[in-house]
């Protein structure tokens, strides 16, 4: 890194601070992300949803999620992390308030959908503040470990919550939920930095940015990840924050209390994996293992076991469910790469982008499963084939994206990316 970025790079002790403040919002946001799988029998039975309605209503928060990232690019690269954040965390704490309030599934929907909106930028704000405070493999590292903090709040959005629904009731949960989001919104106030004009202190800007995303959308780089994005990491987050659940209810024959458990270890799983990646990342940097070529070789991982997982039907347990989501965890490393190949005036726009990108084929997996095991139980399958075939679909769609990852040769070396970054 050139001397004129290096001095944005913040102080040790500032830099944790400011960690944990972001580490506290999106802990929140991937806790109301992934409750939807805990919450799915309570919410089926109480208003008679389908497998459709289910996978809607989860998809319903992706969606927001997704209508906001490009506005949220420019922002973020504009006014910066810190009056984003609190805008938009302002709006989750509506959409909670709304979802816990919801007398039907169109308030459920919409509700969910404002929550998306909401947390839309909590870990985007986050990346791009780390794109200029923190070094090149440190910014890999804290990548890594607000992923661990999201399995963090994934795993308190099952056991916990399940644990808290006699008690509590799923409304008065979703209430508290808002005020931890309010809480979050202090946290942040009182200790991000500011974020002054960047352009006059990055000499790698484009001389003629005109705050749009065609420098982004045209690069080999980022067309290199497009669909292994779409649907091999969106894919991940569709099973880890839905549909793990339901077919641990519907096939595998589970307790709701018994798919709860599993859905916490494989959360602790996960978190665990995050943990372990923040602690490597650096070492594998310096070494010259580069995002690409882990993709490449780990990511037929989940594939395999995906396979594995329709050919067993109701003998799959919930560790196989953690061993797919755990082989996923290697395309959460395109997320840094992604935000240092280009320029730090661009960082907010590519990290945005690549963002819509997976959160829109969460959104098209998780819905478009759920019409899959409609369609194909309206046509006489029992549950469990259903739930086979449609996820033999996903399988499908993941495995070509793979290969298109792997055989595209249109992208310039990452290494290269990353030493001009």
């Amino acid at each position: 890194m050139s001397g004129p970025l290096r001095a944005h790079t913040l102080p040790r002790a500032l830099a944790v601070q400011v960690f944990l403040a972001f580490a506290l919002a999106y802990f929140l946001s991937a806790l109301v992300r992934a409750i939807t799988a805990t919450l799915s029998p309570v919410l089926r039975a109480e208003f008679a949803l389908s497998s459709g309605d289910l996978g809607l209503l989860a998809g319903g928060y992706f969606l927001g999620f997704a209508l906001t990232q490009l506005p949220l690019g420019k922002w973020l690269d504009t006014h910066g992390p810190r009056k984003v954040i609190l805008c938009f965390l302002s709006v989750a704490v509506l959409g909670c308030l709304a979802f816990a309030m919801a007398p039907n599934f169109t308030g459920l929907l919409a509700a969910r959908v404002l929550c998306g909106v909401g947390v839309s930028a909590c870990l985007m704000a986050p990346l791009t503040a780390y794109r200029r405070w923190f070094q090149p493999e440190m910014q890999l590292r804290a990548n890594s470990w607000m992923l661990m903090t999201g399995s963090l709040g994934m795993v308190a959005s099952t056991l916990p919550v399940q644990w808290l629904l006699p008690q509590l009731g799923w409304r008065p949960i979703f209430a508290a939920l808002a005020l931890l989001m309010a809480v979050s919104i202090i946290v942040l106030a009182w200790r991000l930095p500011a974020w002054p004009a960047l352009h006059a202190a990055d000499p790698t800007a484009p001389a003629a940015d005109d705050g749009g995303y065609r420098a982004i959308w045209q690069h080999p780089y980022f067309r290199r990840h497009l669909w292994a994005g779409f649907f091999n990491y969106g894919g991940l987050l569709a099973v880890q924050t839905l549909w793990a659940g339901p077919w641990l209810v519907q096939v595998s024959g589970y307790t709701p209390a018994q798919a709860a458990t599993g859905l916490f270890w494989i959360n602790v799983c996960m978190l665990c994996t995050f943990w372990t990646w923040g602690l490597l990342n650096p070492a594998l940097a310096r070494r010259g293992w580069h995002a690409d070529w882990l993709i490449a070789r780990g990511a037929p991982i989940s594939l395999i076991v995906l396979a594995m997982i329709c050919i067993a039907g109701p003998a799959t347990q919930w560790w196989a469910w953690a061993l797919f989501c755990m082989g996923c965890s290697f395309m959460s490393l395109a997320q840094p790469a992604v935000g240092m190949a280009f320029p730090q005036a661009l960082a907010g726009r590519a990290l945005s982008a690549y963002n819509l990108v997976i959160f829109s084929g969460v959104f098209a997996v998780q819905w478009g499963i759920g019409l899959l095991i409609d369609l194909f139980t309206t046509r006489g399958m029992a549950t469990a084939d259903a739930f086979r075939a449609a996820l033999g679909v996903f399988f499908i769609c993941s495995l070509a994206s793979y290969l298109r990852f792997v055989l595209d040769n249109k992208t310039i070396s990452p290494a290269r990316l990353h030493t001009a970054a």
